[in-house]
């Protein structure tokens, strides 16, 4: 029924808050490892190119040839260590048992469950460009660290860009934050406290300071529009019952977010 929290193998008893921090830290851990990996990876494909194109002679000096990834590179990348870091604590720590799936599919059968999908889609929409619109007025106008990687992508290989955005993000993140962080918490009876760490963490990935020119106003700014998606997409998959419903919404947010990049491209 929607609302029954996700049910996984008995484990020893613990706090509920304490096991959200060890996922968080695995899912952290994970992230950084395979990010290492793909970067080491990235850096012998070039290498190899490199000594191809220049010859054998060019051994000694083709690390200091290889260059940034290019756009395609880095979503690869992004895709590898993300997506990996999902999986890894999907199955490591909060795999679904068979009843569970049954409820899932039941729940993504049920019409209500795209009504309520289409619904906080919409708002998160309209909050997200509300956000943006009032900080605007008060002189906030922060560039997502992701937006030139998109912008360069959208140029080169718009259909791979649509597939990651629409299809491939939303699934490995909503797998992560809402059905094996927030579910954590939901599961032991505090889904509010669930929601919100679990939305302040989506909005730091995604916005992490340091790694753009957005001051404080402007990372700020940034959280809350992320924040109040991770919250709503939380919300949404309590709700329904099923993690197909949050993954849905999430794909349209992001449809209509890239939708917007080429009408601007365009114009």
């Amino acid at each position: 029924m929607p609302g029954t929290p996700p049910r996984t193998p008995p484990r020893k008893p613990g706090s509920p808050v304490a096991g959200f921090f060890i996922d968080l830290g695995i899912a952290i851990a994970t992230l950084l490892a395979l990010s290492m990996l793909s970067g080491l990876l990235w850096g012998m494909f070039r290498a190899v190119e490199v000594v191809q194109e220049s010859g054998p002679d060019a051994a000694a000096t083709a690390m200091q040839q290889l260059g940034q990834p290019g756009a395609l590179a880095q979503i690869l990348m992004a895709l590898f260590a993300t997506g990996g870091a999902a999986l890894v604590l999907y199955f490591l720590r909060r795999r679904a048992d068979a009843g569970e799936r049954e409820r899932s599919w039941q729940a993504a059968r049920r019409a209500s469950t795209w009504g309520w999908t289409l619904l906080v889609a919409t708002c998160v929409v309209i909050g997200s460009n509300l956000i943006s619109w009032l900080a605007k007025l008060a002189g906030s106008e922060p560039v997502p660290s992701n937006l030139a990687l998109m912008e360069q992508a959208l140029q080169h290989f718009p259909w791979f860009l649509a597939l990651f955005a629409i299809v491939l993000a939303p699934a490995y993140e909503e797998l992560l934050f809402r059905r094996v962080l927030f579910g954590r918490l939901w599961q032991a009876g505090r889904p509010w406290l669930g929601l919100v760490l679990s939305s302040f963490a989506f909005a730091l990935i995604h916005e992490i300071p340091g790694t753009s020119a957005n001051g404080p106003l402007e990372i700020a700014q940034l959280w809350l529009v992320y924040g109040g998606m991770g919250a709503a997409f939380a919300w949404l998959y309590q709700r329904t019952g099923t993690l197909w419903a949050p993954i849905a919404a999430h794909a349209l947010n992001n449809a209509i977010a890239l939708a917007a990049l080429v009408f601007l491209g365009l114009h």
